[in-house]
């Protein structure tokens, strides 16, 4: 006879009781009939996964607790829910899909804004406010999820899943002319696929970070130009003198207040833009004079909904955009994060499973 199927799997939790992670065993989930159980393929790290073990002011919600950590991820069907939106699906299928669970999907702000928003109030993010993905097994809302083209592979592919998607709109939806000047504000996990996607576009990029192993990441990824604010004085004069008196839309996908309020000064004057990606943990502080007289405009980007999440994952295919990413192990992700919050990490990290 053959062994019984598992009914337990490994996972990484974060525990508010003492704001460390455990990896412990948990009870494998069962699909309700909108969703799909996923045996997860890999499994990235992102800088708001970090957050949690941070006092932040920027409304990050925790609800269960411990709650499995991680919200980018990749992996196979491993059961279907018994619905209709589930059945489109089919076991062993590669799929990619996003974090929103417990909204209606149908609403205005679900379509058009951010599931976050949905009129339902309901809305749960897996990684945060329910079980996320540094797991063996995951489920997640099929509405949320696509087959991955053929050209991506699951085990490489997790960070399309929030840092693609997010670093996809937060240059597309800067809505430039092609040739315009880009500047992307940190060059890491985020920011090295959004240099990546705004060479695409056809955009001319300056990379800014401050740590000389993410300006080699910006070069390496086809950035044009790339400064490090903290070692060069006169990043700022230089940008505005090669780009005929700055940028057309500094992207920022950092998570340094100092850095948001360094951007108003390498911004062309009444045509420029700051595009809001990257999270601080304190709020943001802009001259409302300069937004009042049009000195630039301020802007958000939507980080990935069921309806956006399509177009940025088939233009990664198309152009060949892929995450650069260092693997780990499971029982790694606290050394994921040391490297994280030490800057010491290029591109992205993530768990890849067997």
């Amino acid at each position: 006879m053959g062994s019984a199927p598992a009914q337990t799997m490994r996972a990484q939790q974060y525990d508010a009781r003492d704001n460390k992670l455990h990896l412990n065993e948990i009870p494998i989930p069962s699909p309700r009939e909108h969703e799909l159980l996923i045996k997860i393929a890999c499994a990235s790290l992102c800088h708001s996964d970090v957050m949690l073990f941070e006092p932040n002011e920027q409304g990050l919600i925790l609800g269960k607790n411990p709650v499995t950590i991680g919200h980018e991820a990749t992996g196979y069907v491993a059961a279907t829910g018994s619905g209709e939106v589930a059945s489109k699906f089919k076991k062993g299928d590669p799929v990619g899909f996003i974090c929103a669970i417990d909204c209606c999907f149908d609403c205005y702000a679900c379509k058009n804004v951010h599931n976050a928003w949905c009129e339902t109030g309901k809305t749960k993010m897996q990684g945060f406010s329910e079980d996320g993905y540094f797991a063996e097994y995951a489920v997640i809302d099929a509405r949320e999820a696509m087959v991955l083209p053929e050209s991506l592979d699951p085990k490489s592919s997790a960070p399309l899943f929030c840092a693609g998607v997010t670093a996809y709109h937060g240059i597309a939806d800067c809505e430039l002319a092609p040739g315009s000047w880009v500047a992307v504000v940190g060059c890491g996990g985020l920011g090295h696929m959004g240099i990546q996607y705004a060479k695409a576009m056809g955009y001319k990029v300056i990379g800014i970070d401050i740590t000389e192993a993410a300006i080699e990441e910006a070069k390496n990824c086809g950035a044009d130009h790339a400064f490090n604010s903290v070692e060069d004085k006169e990043y700022q004069k230089k940008i505005t003198d090669l780009t005929g008196g700055g940028v057309h839309a500094a992207v920022n996908f950092t998570a340094s207040k100092k850095s948001y309020d360094d951007c108003p000064a390498i911004v062309k004057p009444g045509v420029g833009m700051i595009m809001v990606v990257g999270i601080p943990r304190a709020p943001l502080q802009f001259n409302a004079l300069d937004i009042a007289l049009g000195r630039y405009r301020v802007k958000g980007s939507n980080n990935g909904t069921c309806y956006n999440m399509k177009a940025a994952i088939e233009f990664s295919a198309k152009h060949n955009i892929k995450p650069h990413m260092t693997s780990f192990k499971l029982e790694e992700v606290p050394k994921m994060i040391e490297l994280m919050n030490s800057h010491k990490a290029q591109g992205r990290m993530g768990v890849v499973f067997d």
